[in-house]
């Protein structure tokens, strides 16, 4: 009888741990849902605009990605990560020179899961510190690496009146679609007031640096105008 009990004690025990652990996974993948804060992957909107973000560097390959950004008269919002920014200073000053706003992605674009509230201020506000160096004003968009977050960073952001930026259109997450598909991908899936998610850096995102001027000229031909998220959140798009 009491080794019956044990048993089911202890299969009701890894049933919760099960449940929980489940539970968590969900809301560190969510995009939509945090545990505390502000968030948002889109804004409800009856006004034609999206945000184009690009993750990750800057690189060598930023002069590149300005020309064509600017060729369009398309401005964007770039996340980039504060130890691109240390080593090569002036692909940031170059962004904010240019009229893109910069977002801050961690100093060293780790997983910001299960992390103590001293590790979240280390990956935040140097990187902060670094995006102010190289001439942005106003408020400073935050992305989590890989969209993953649970307490600390949420509450974090929650203390500092930040809000966690996500997305609802990804075409090269995870993926190595050709620029044809890219665009496709985009076009099929944006909204009023999206925001679209693009790796344009390093070697892979070859593809991706050759779709932006395609993603841009199909969706303005839809009849969207393009907005930084500053002024996509801000409401003056």
């Amino acid at each position: 009888m009491r080794a019956s009990r044990i048993r089911r004690g202890l299969a009701v025990t890894v049933a919760l741990l099960v449940v929980v652990a489940a539970g968590c996974y969900l809301v560190m993948n969510a995009r939509t849902f945090q545990l505390a804060g502000r968030l948002v992957d889109r804004v409800e909107t009856g006004a034609k605009v999206v945000a184009l973000t690009f993750d990750d560097g800057p690189d060598e390959h930023t002069r590149e990605i300005i020309g064509i950004l600017a060729a369009e008269k398309a401005p964007a919002t770039f996340f980039v990560v504060g130890s691109e920014l240390r080593d090569a200073p002036e692909h940031a000053a170059a962004l904010v020179a240019a009229g893109h706003q910069l977002g801050n992605h961690t100093f060293t674009h780790r997983r910001m899961v299960f992390v103590p509230p001293a590790t979240v201020a280390a990956e935040i506000e140097p990187t902060d510190a670094l995006i102010r160096r190289a001439g942005q004003r106003g408020d400073i968009p935050f992305r989590p690496p890989t969209g993953k977050k649970l307490l600390t960073l949420p509450l974090y952001l929650a203390e500092h009146d930040r809000v966690t930026v996500m997305w609802d259109v990804e075409p090269d997450s995870g993926a190595t679609p050709t620029s044809a598909q890219i665009v496709d991908q985009v076009r099929e899936q944006v909204r009023p007031g999206s925001i679209v998610l693009l790796h344009p850096w390093y070697s892979n995102g070859r593809q991706t640096r050759g779709a932006i001027a395609g993603v841009v000229r199909a969706l303005r031909a839809d009849g969207y105008r393009f907005v930084t998220v500053g002024e996509l959140l801000g409401g003056s798009a």
